[in-house]
């Protein structure tokens, strides 16, 4: 959805979970104008004829299944058979893109994958040096980087230049602090400069209006009696920040009160109005299953519905109970508008939420994507007609 807002337009939508494309369906069937003409296929994405797609599209897009390197997952990485990164990279080296985002979890990023990290990146890099038979990844990782340094591979015909960064969702307007992990390449020959876009929303800037102006109380209308009181853990920060008397050019980070502040809780009657906004009972506290705030961006949410580890699939309310979050509530935080449909029972639904990139963050990437190539390809055509354009 990100990638279509950005002015991309599909030739392929491949998933292979039965649940999410029957929520693609079941939008396309309502008339929800955005996924109108997404040519989906379900289905593995090995088993696709990636011959019907053009050689050198705009865009290869997609996050390989995360769990073989999630916090919470069992950390096999590259001896876990979900791990999609070598048919991510034959797809690279088979369509010539030029360019591709990839999305996967922070945990790629852990010490303990440094090198299957650093494999990846370079089989990104130089996607056509293929794995021989019977050759280990760590063998054909030495191989790669032997080959680098001894400039060889740039002089091959398939290169890229690739960029990786780990970014936190909420420094980008999404109400929920959701760390991830962008790889974003541009094929070599296209002579593409590009850096991820800057932050635009911040932690500093959300305690100023809470803490220094009371802003964002008086925007919620939380009268002084009623508003917490200043965390301990915080007054040096906070004190820092109004003494500074700093102007913050950054938006203050969204909260979830920000993100559901006209969303009624699902208990009322006016909760009819909105879609998958149904009360799920059973939330209960425990030791380190506590819930988001509802002044804070909430945790990551997770693809589960009561099981995760951490309550992030909760909220905690301004009376201190505790409420999971609707399916709608949910969508709010990973930026999905309120007319999309979600399709399937709650397990089904949330695990949908819990593995999708929040909306707003990939189109905020795939936008920065699309100007770099249009500015490219106006570069060449000027070049091609032996003229300038302003």
């Amino acid at each position: 959805m990100g990638v279509s807002l950005s002015g991309f337009e599909s030739l392929a939508v491949v998933e292979w979970d039965k649940w999410a494309c029957d929520t693609i369906r079941e939008n396309q069937k309502r008339g929800y104008p955005l996924l109108q003409n997404w040519p989906l296929w379900e289905g593995d994405v090995r088993n696709f004829d990636w011959s019907s797609i053009a050689d050198g599209i705009d865009l290869l897009a997609g996050g390989p299944p995360c769990q073989p390197f999630s916090m919470g997952g069992k950390h096999k990485a590259y001896g876990d058979k979900r791990d999609m990164f070598p048919s991510t990279v034959e797809l690279v080296s088979k369509l010539k893109p030029k360019s591709f985002i990839i999305e996967n979890v922070k945990g790629l990023t852990r010490s303990s994958f440094a090198n299957y990290y650093q494999y990846i990146l370079l089989q990104l890099e130089f996607p056509e040096v293929n794995r021989r038979q019977h050759e280990t990844w760590l063998d054909h990782l030495r191989r790669l980087q032997r080959e680098k340094t001894s400039g060889v591979l740039h002089r091959r015909a398939l290169t890229y230049n690739v960029v990786p960064t780990l970014v936190n969702a909420a420094d980008y307007g999404v109400p929920q602090k959701r760390e991830r992990v962008f790889i974003v390449g541009f094929r070599s020959d296209m002579g593409i400069e590009w850096s991820f876009p800057r932050p635009t929303h911040s932690y500093d800037a959300l305690l100023y209006s809470q803490w220094v102006t009371g802003e964002y109380w008086e925007k919620h209308r939380v009268p002084k009696s009623k508003r917490p009181e200043v965390p301990e853990k915080l007054e040096k920060r906070i004190k820092k920040l109004s003494r500074t008397l700093l102007h913050i050019e950054d938006s203050a980070w969204r909260t979830v009160r920000d993100a559901l502040m006209d969303v009624p809780d699902p208990r009322k009657r006016a909760a009819k109005e909105f879609h998958n906004h149904n009360f799920q009972d059973g939330a209960k506290i425990y030791k380190g299953h506590t819930g988001s705030l509802l002044d804070l961006p909430a945790k990551t949410l997770k693809a589960g519905n009561h099981g995760v580890p951490g309550g992030e699939n909760m909220m905690v309310m301004d009376d201190g109970n505790v409420r999971y979050f609707s399916v709608r509530e949910s969508a709010r935080l990973q930026t999905f508008p309120d007319g999309y449909v979600f399709h399937g029972s709650w397990t089904e639904t949330m695990r949908q939420l819990g593995n999708a990139v929040p909306v707003a963050l990939a189109r905020c990437v795939s936008a920065s994507v699309a100007e770099r190539l249009a500015e490219a390809g106006i570069h060449k055509l000027s070049h091609s007609k032996g003229r300038k354009v302003a």
